[in-house]
């Protein structure tokens, strides 16, 4: 998986199986954003990306959760 760059636009596809994944979010499937902040100073797969939504605020999410969207 190619590492997610801040400022690129992303949405939130699906519910992820990381256990860092917290009910409140399952309203925020579908939604688009921002990436904020990449986290990928390690390069971990398993870091969370943060991403502020539209018009919701910036929450952190794990990666398999997220896909980039191509404009």
């Amino acid at each position: 998986m190619a590492g997610f760059r801040k400022g690129q636009k992303v949405e939130i596809y699906k519910r992820s199986d990381d256990e860092s994944w917290e009910e409140y979010m399952d309203e925020f499937i579908g939604l688009h954003g921002i990436v904020t902040d990449p986290d990928t100073s390690k390069n971990d797969p398993d870091a969370l990306i943060e991403v502020t939504l539209d018009e919701k605020g910036t929450y952190r999410f794990p990666q398999d959760c997220l896909r980039v969207i191509e404009e």
